[in-house]
Parts: structure tokens; C-alpha cells; sequence
């Protein structure tokens, strides 16, 4: 398939999947980006350094939505989406400070985890 064929597909799909497909989207490709900065195996790298810079851009907007006050989840949804985001958020910004491969496994995994979740194949 050519470049401007699977383009062209990637924003059909996008504007015809779901909102939680989206999502799941989302998280996968953060998580494939984290996965793949360790298989870089620099952990200075610019790729390394976007791939936290994406998934931090991802739970911030994920932390924003479950604070808005018209968000239509029930609160305790909204309390469990906001504590998770705070958690990522954390790990992520002392992995930009600090990173470490070793501690990339957990938010990887939490990213697949809610991926399967929201794609229902938790």
C-alpha cells in the first residue's frame, strides 16, 4: 500500500471509529513508542525523550477531561481515571528527569492494559 493510500485509510478509520477506540489507539501507539525507546537502548535519546513527552500529553489530557465538571462518567469513574493519570503523569515527568528502561514496564503496561479495556478485551 502506498504512503498516501495508508494515510488516506488512517483518517477514514480515525473519523469513523469510536471515541473509545480512539483512546485505545492512543495508548497503544504511546505504548509502542515507549516500547520502542527501549529497544533503542539510548536512554537520552530524542526518541526516547518524545516518547515520554507523547504519553505525558496523552494522561494530561485524559487528567483534564476526568476534572471537567461536565464530564458525563460518574464520579467515581472520574476519581479512578484522575488518580491513574496523576500516577503516569508522576513516573513520566521523573522519567524525563531520570530515565531509567527499567521503569518504563509499568507505564507501558498500564497503557496496553486500558487499550484492551477500552477495546473490551480486558
Amino acid at each position: 500500500m502506498s504512503n498516501s493510500a495508508a494515510s488516506a485509510y488512517a483518517r477514514v478509520a480515525t473519523t469513523t471509529a469510536s471515541p473509545r477506540d480512539v483512546e485505545a489507539q492512543t495508548l497503544l501507539k504511546a505504548a509502542n513508542k515507549l516500547q520502542d525507546a527501549i529497544n533503542n537502548a539510548d536512554p537520552l535519546s530524542e526518541q526516547t525523550m518524545q516518547a515520554l513527552m507523547f504519553n505525558r500529553k496523552l494522561w494530561t489530557i485524559f487528567l483534564s477531561e476526568a476534572m471537567r465538571d461536565n464530564n458525563p462518567q460518574p464520579i467515581d469513574v472520574r476519581q479512578k481515571i484522575a488518580n491513574i493519570s496523576v500516577f503516569v503523569l508522576s513516573q513520566t515527568a521523573a522519567l524525563q528527569m531520570s530515565p531509567q528502561f527499567d521503569h518504563f514496564r509499568p507505564l507501558i503496561e498500564i497503557n496496553r492494559n486500558i487499550a484492551a479495556g477500552l477495546s473490551g478485551r480486558a
